[in-house]
């Protein structure tokens, strides 16, 4: 059966709420001076004796139990390790020789080596034998450098945690040697990691770093050492981490489908180990599971990889069905979302995504984008409207500037007016003010699927607010849209306000515009042919962009309406009809 299918026979389940909802944005301070030098004492720290002694202890002389992985590897990326070649996103470094903090390496692509995380392609592509003599080389190559140097690059509470559960699941291939001082030297790492962990879970960033902290502190638990008390701890720091991260409706608060997806990739890594600790996992940690999954299915098109959301591309489908497939949930297609933020409309072969909530905090996710009310729409496997995208996994793929440029509302299939942000982004990367509620409606009552949403990101510059509305038809075959500026608070301008509706279409669509100006026929190269139409405004066609899953741009085009609002606001108003 199919993701799409599998969201399909699911979705029936899901109720609709009626009636208007608001969702507000939280205090978007960021990281504190005082958080800031706290984390910089506790890093400060691991230099000092004191520290040193807080490693100490017992070592174990074998694991409790080895966890089986339960997400697939990439086998093309395993075999180029095989070959000599460490492939991450567009980067890539020689296996011999490896330094895993070289200073041709990108922090994302440094992160991804500490991490271990590559394991896994190694396993999906090489017999035991033949992984593990690799695996121990380069194992070893970390214990000379790292075993004994606590540092920043290498013992960061989040990559610990990631570590302690891929080494914990591929021990085979790490500890199949008879060399016994290879062998104690790994498993004392483990122990002394086990211990750092514990420590400083708490000091991680908020988020996905500490989440995945205190999943290595259950993982050490379970595996290692340290027993009922540390998993308890474990247990109890992963449920604060959880709560201050996560919304009730299993979306993280960064608002991110990449980091999304990775969340999905923990959490079923460590049900894994709770199997193989043979305990149950707990409900909260369970109940996570389940819910991160629905909201991540509620962010994939009808070609089962991701929409591309804050700084996000659609990555590859091979991953994102191996996390489903691996994360053992069979939970349906979240629709209705409230803090995750984005709504999923489907019929047929048809799915909308539409980011119905403000931008995330910047203390929850750096580089967050000004998209909200913003939609990508798929017909079957073929894109049709999308969002430019970002870099995805590593922000080094692509240029600063053309990062900065693909964070703003321009860059998405939304209105913007007065050639403005809906949401300021600073210089430094950080969101500033623009919209910080959002209001929200659906209805399926009478056989069609539709939203409507607002934003005040543009009332306080020009009084104006944002009301998009989006209704598909039953057979998916229809998406018609209309948006409204309407007037808000007192202020109010007397001159008319430029504004530009866009809809950046897919590299594969061919425009031919009408002779009125008020549409354009989309033909999806071997696939379908859509009719575009619109009133409120001139039809015109620009040239776009598109980040594909390995952050690389791809010339593109977008249809954009544009006009003036007069003070007391209009309406723009659209149709996508399949033609055949």
């Amino acid at each position: 059966m199919s993701l799409l299918e599998r969201i399909e026979a699911n979705s029936g389940e899901d109720e609709i709420e009626p009636g208007k909802r608001l969702i507000r944005v939280g205090d978007d301070r960021g990281v504190s001076v005082s958080e800031r030098l706290s984390q910089l004492l506790h890093r400060l720290s691991w230099r000092t004796p004191l520290h040193g002694l807080r490693l100490r202890g017992r070592f174990p002389l074998k694991l409790l139990a080895v966890p089986k992985d339960p997400i697939a590897g990439d086998k093309s990326v395993g075999e180029a390790i095989l070959a000599g070649t460490f492939v991450y996103g567009r980067e890539s470094c020689p296996v011999e020789g490896l330094h895993f903090a070289g200073p041709g390496l990108s922090p994302a692509f440094s992160d991804h080596l500490q991490s271990f995380a590559w394991l896994r392609d190694l396993a999906a592509a090489a017999t035991r034998e033949r992984g593990a003599r690799l695996a121990e080389t380069l194992v070893q190559a970390w214990l000379g450098a790292y075993a004994g140097q606590v540092c920043e690059r290498a013992w960061r509470a989040d990559l610990w945690g990631r570590r302690m559960l891929f080494w914990a699941a591929y021990a085979p291939y790490i500890l199949s040697s008879k060399d016994m001082i290879y062998r104690s030297a790994v498993l004392n790492t483990l122990a002394r990691g086990a211990r750092h962990l514990e420590k400083g879970a708490d000091r991680a960033p908020a988020g996905l770093p500490r989440i995945g902290a205190w999943a290595g502190v259950i993982a050490s638990a379970l595996v290692v050492q340290g027993g009922p008390a540390r998993l308890g701890k474990g247990e109890a720091g992963l449920a604060r981490a959880l709560a201050a991260s996560v919304h009730d409706d299993g979306g993280l608060v960064s608002r991110s489908p990449v980091e999304q997806l990775a969340f999905v990739e923990l959490m079923a890594q460590l049900r894994a180990v709770y199997i193989a600790g043979r305990r149950d996992m707990p409900d909260f940690a369970a109940d996570a599971l389940s819910g991160s999954v629905a909201a991540l299915l509620a962010v994939t098109l009808a070609d089962e990889a991701l929409s591309s959301w804050q700084g996000g591309n659609m990555l590859s489908r091979r991953r994102v069905t191996a996390a489903l497939e691996g994360s053992g949930a069979r939970s349906r297609a979240l629709r209705q979302a409230r803090g995750w933020g984005y709504q999923r409309l489907h019929a047929k072969s048809s799915v909308v995504v539409f980011d119905a909530a403000p931008p995330p905090q910047s203390r929850a996710l750096t580089g967050g984008c000004a998209s909200t009310l913003a939609f990508e729409f798929s017909d079957g496997t073929d894109r049709l409207i999308v969002n430019c995208g970002g870099a995805g996994l590593d922000p080094s793929a692509l240029p600063h500037e053309l990062l900065q440029a693909l964070r703003t509302t321009a860059a998405h299939s939304t209105l913007t007016l007065g050639d403005r942000n809906s949401t300021a982004i600073h210089d430094d990367g950080t969101l500033g003010k623009g919209v910080s509620q959002v209001e929200l409606s659906r209805d399926e009552t009478i056989g069609i699927s539709q939203v409507e949403a607002s934003h005040d990101g543009y009332a306080r510059r020009f009084g104006l607010l944002h009301q998009r509305r989006i209704t598909m038809s039953s057979d998916g075959r229809e998406l018609a849209g209309e948006d409204k500026l309407v007037p808000e608070g007192r202020k109010r301008r007397s001159d008319p306000v430029p504004f530009a509706v866009r809809f950046h279409l897919a590299p594969a669509v061919e425009v031919t515009s009408t002779a009125d100006g008020q549409g354009a026929l989309l033909r999806i190269r071997g696939g379908s042919v859509w009719q575009f139409r619109c009133r409120g405004g001139m039809l015109g066609i620009e040239d776009s962009l598109w980040i594909d899953g390995e952050s690389r741009p791809h010339g593109s085009l977008q249809l954009v309406i544009t006009g003036e609002t007069p003070p007391d606001g209009m309406t723009i108003s659209w149709v996508l009809k399949r033609a055949r």
